[in-house]
């Protein structure tokens, strides 16, 4: 790399949730107070501090740690600063990838000041160990995982309610393990979902009913509970996948199943669903807002192929959807009688709705062997 007498310093922190309980010495404010010293008594211009706060080091998809390497493969930039290797990043592969790689093909100089490395100066024994250190870094996130992940278990087997904020329709309580406390009248709105769905009715004509009645979202109703406005991108309209949250969360059983979901490894933060059987469930620790038998009936309906179809008067028949031929097992599907034997319709008071099976509807008499 060709000698340069002028640097354009970009200095970037982070500071993890699993940092913030090691104290004062890993600090968002002591590492800036570290660094802007070293780049003073260096005499280099100092463009930007780049913060990443509550990020894990395993996740390079950190909005600032993005934004720095943006600015340094542009030019903005030309040295980047570290108080050591972890702040940077703890997954040493990706480390390695731009400290070796990356950042010579753009002329950047990087330094991790506590750890001695300086890519400015290859030949330093902290140059030779930094592969090692970056391994023991990652070593230690892998580490910290299994212990956060340990205490989590822990406390869900022991009835604690884990999660940051109840579901909509509860609130989580004072005491000791945090459990939900029925809060109307989100409650009610919560009842009504899980009677409507009981009834045959999609998810998506639950929600066009609530935003006909401009019932409050969830999100909406959580912020205007604290006196805030809503941060989050959103519509401020209910959809069907908020309907179908909502009737699929057991928490409104009254039990407490934790622990439903897991990240693919502590590097690879997609969140995926757990098998039932790994799951952590206390049964019966507070009210519920929906009864065993309703709950079933929704499990039966979602296993039905159709969803209950409406008529043209926008009814949804009680039965629809859930019937099915006794003598082939094709589901059943509506119709009307609105003639008479001489074919002349009948008034719309008239009309009767029948059942018949799905596959005789469609093939007719080929149907039938």
């Amino acid at each position: 790399m060709s000698k340069q007498t002028i640097y354009n310093v970009g200095i970037y922190v982070r500071l993890s949730q699993e940092d913030m309980r090691v104290g004062e010495s890993l600090s968002i404010e002591n590492q800036k107070l570290i660094l802007t010293k070293y780049v003073a008594e260096q005499g280099w211009n100092l463009c930007n501090i780049y913060v990443d706060y509550g990020y894990s080091g395993t996740d390079f998809n950190r909005p600032r740690v993005i934004r720095l390497l943006e600015d340094a493969k542009t030019g903005k930039i030309n040295l980047i600063i570290v108080k050591d290797l972890s702040r940077f990043g703890r997954n040493y592969i990706q480390v390695g990838q731009y400290i070796d790689y990356i950042f010579p093909t753009y002329n950047i100089r990087f330094i991790a000041l506590s750890d001695n490395v300086d890519t400015a100066n290859k030949d330093t024994t902290a140059m030779d160990m930094m592969p090692i250190v970056n391994l023991f870094n990652e070593w230690h996130a892998a580490s910290t995982s299994k212990k956060i992940k340990a205490v989590i278990e822990a406390n869900c087997k022991a009835g604690k309610y884990c999660a940051t904020a109840a579901p909509y329709g509860y609130i989580k309580g004072d005491d000791e393990k945090h459990l939900p406390i029925v809060d109307e009248p989100a409650a009610s709105v919560v009842r009504r979902i899980f009677e409507m769905r009981s009834q045959g009715i999609s998810p998506r004509h639950i929600a066009d009913k609530l935003n006909e009645e401009k019932i409050p979202t969830p999100s909406d109703y959580y912020y205007a509970r604290l006196g805030k406005p809503n941060p989050r991108r959103t519509g401020h309209l209910w959809c069907a996948e908020q309907i179908t949250t909502i009737v699929e969360n057991p928490t409104y059983l009254g039990h407490l199943v934790q622990m439903r979901t897991t990240t693919v490894s502590y590097k690879n933060h997609k969140t995926i669903k757990r098998a039932e059987d790994e799951m952590v469930v206390v049964k019966n620790t507070h009210e519920p807002l929906v009864s065993q038998e309703t709950w079933d009936k929704i499990r039966e309906i979602e296993k039905s192929v159709s969803q209950g179809k409406k008529t043209k008067k926008g009814e949804t028949m009680p039965l629809s959807g859930l019937m099915f031929c006794v003598d082939c097992g094709e589901k059943m599907r509506l119709g009307t009688n609105n003639t008479t034997n001489g074919s002349k319709k009948l008034p719309r008071k008239y009309i009767r709705h029948n059942y018949q099976c799905g596959a005789y509807s469609r093939f007719g008499k080929f149907y039938w062997h």
